[in-house]
């Protein structure tokens, strides 16, 4: 189905789709910030509220840049941006901030999450119907979003090979993907006992498991002992990742935060420098190149080894603008038979590795935001056909199911959260 078809035959349905995500929204607003969903997720999550504001600024552009606002008022002193911000106390999600251990006047934790934020600020600040308001709060902004990036590019790769480094899967977003199974087992567990409080909220059978749990909690437990410290946990981690995913968002952040220098007309040394970190980024790109597979894979730092699980965070390289012409055609390839390979797309791991479940968290389930991304990538590399077709399959996926955290790609049901922000605000900005 066409653009046009979509908006002349299901006008009223779409109509409807676009109330209901504007309700999930205001529904989800705990006072200039949103949570994911209630109960499952009741914090602010850090690429959950930069997407989510693409969504706000569809009704309302002042909460948009509030959202924003918010999520940069627990910036830590060294530029982080925590993946969690504990604005108010909730009993329903675990671990909160007494198990993460960091003193900070708003209650976080120790790590952070993909720099999309610097991407959604561009965009926002283009698509402003008031331009005066939106220059004027990126201006704002702008050094703390700087900060950020310098942040990843000093704290993350202190040795600067080009290549950030996370020292945790939630860091990643794409918390259980099989890219990280062999680098977790290198990690203990942690020896006491705790109670999860995800699968009182969805089925366990679409959250990761208890063994992987047992060490994201060990890694928690790391970084507190550490005292945070950067240097000694650069040093002594037991699980470090040159995760894909992260470098790519980054990448297109920084270019991002690059042009809005410009068109802000901040440039100074600090964004210098970004864009020489950038330039390093470019030429190192190419140790994540598998010419095996024609892939970009995640790789374990600590044993040199590329990941050779086909995730759909390899293309976001597409989205970073990484790929090389020949790259470029061998990953839309790649991506034709990816969404040939279940009935909808674009499955988070290829449908035909061993390791792939369909309704496991990050296992196999679609995320729209994930999907935008890509298909993104895919139109400005010049394959609008294959960017069309995951555009049209994201849409079929809400028309059927609705506005959920994730999605089967075999039956097209949602999982995980219901009333999820992050899908209906995609729903909003790329697909109504």
């Amino acid at each position: 189905m066409t653009n046009s078809d979509w908006t002349a035959s299901t006008s009223p349905q779409q109509q409807n789709l676009r109330a209901l995500a504007e309700k999930t929204l205001i529904n989800n607003d705990l006072g200039g910030y949103t949570v994911p969903t209630h109960g499952l997720y009741p914090f602010q999550w850090n690429w959950d509220s930069a997407i989510t504001a693409l969504g706000w600024m569809q009704f309302d552009e002042q909460r948009a840049w509030q959202e924003l606002e918010i999520l940069f008022s627990g910036q830590w002193p060294d530029g982080m941006v925590p993946h969690i911000l504990f604005h108010k106390d909730s009993d329903s999600y675990f671990p909160g901030p007494v198990v993460w251990g960091a003193d900070k006047p708003i209650k976080s934790t120790s790590i952070s999450q993909p720099p999309v934020v610097g991407s959604v600020m561009k965009i926002m600040l283009e698509q402003a119907k008031d331009p005066h308001f939106a220059r004027e709060k990126a201006t704002t902004l702008f050094n703390k979003l700087v900060d950020y990036h310098l942040w990843w590019y000093q704290q993350r790769d202190p040795e600067e090979t080009g290549l950030v480094v996370t020292y945790h899967p939630w860091e990643s977003g794409m918390d259980n993907s099989p890219a990280w199974d062999d680098a977790l087992q290198a990690v203990p567990c942690v020896t006491w006992s705790y109670e999860r409080r995800d699968t009182k909220h969805v089925d366990s059978a679409q959250r990761p498991h208890k063994s992987e749990y047992d060490r994201f909690l060990y890694l928690v437990d790391f970084f507190k002992q550490h005292q945070f410290d950067s240097k000694r946990i650069f040093a002594q981690c037991p699980y470090k990742m040159n995760d894909i995913g992260i470098i790519a968002i980054l990448h297109r952040a920084s270019k991002d935060l690059l042009i809005m220098s410009e068109m802000l007309q901040m440039q100074d040394e600090r964004t210098e420098y970004i864009a020489k970190r950038m330039e390093v980024t470019q030429q190192a790109i190419s140790a994540l190149w598998c010419e095996k597979d024609h892939y970009f894979y995640s790789r374990n730092v600590l044993t040199n080894q590329l990941v050779a699980v086909k995730t759909s965070a390899g293309l976001l390289s597409l989205y970073a603008g990484f790929a090389s012409a020949t790259q470029k055609t061998s990953l839309n390839k790649t991506s034709i038979e990816w969404l040939q390979a279940s009935q909808f797309s674009l499955a988070s791991t290829h449908p035909s590795a061993s390791c792939y479940e369909p309704q496991r968290y990050w296992r196999g389930p679609i995320w729209l935001h994930i999907n935008w991304m890509i298909a993104l990538g895919l139109e400005e590399s010049g394959y609008q056909d294959t960017a069309k077709s995951i555009q049209n399959d994201s849409r079929e996926l809400i028309k059927l199911a609705g506005f959920y955290e994730y999605f089967n790609p075999e039956t097209g049901a949602g999982c995980g959260g219901k009333d999820f922000s992050w899908t209906a605000a995609i729903a909003m900005h790329w697909l109504l």
